[in-house]
């Protein structure tokens, strides 16, 4: 068994106004110096070994991500 990790973010081009909420919020809470904040999702998938990236590709494009407005990253991780 194979650990996988799909990080979804939305592109820097489409608004995020979770992230804009999360940085407003910081400077209230006391923390300075942050000057924007993205927020995503993380997949972790455990595949069968034999799984291979393209078919990992596949699995992030057409379920987790949405490519029109979120980019995405595929990575194996140690267990």
């Amino acid at each position: 068994m194979a650990r996988v990790v799909v990080d979804v973010m939305p592109k820097p081009e489409i608004l995020d106004p979770q992230g804009q909420a999360v940085a407003k919020a910081l400077p209230r809470l006391g923390f300075q110096g942050v000057t924007e904040v993205r927020q995503g999702k993380r997949f972790e998938l455990e595949v069968d070994d034999d799984v291979d990236d393209e078919t990992l590709t596949k699995i992030a494009s057409g379920l987790l991500a949405n490519t029109v407005i979120e980019d995405f990253t595929v990575r194996r991780v140690e267990s």
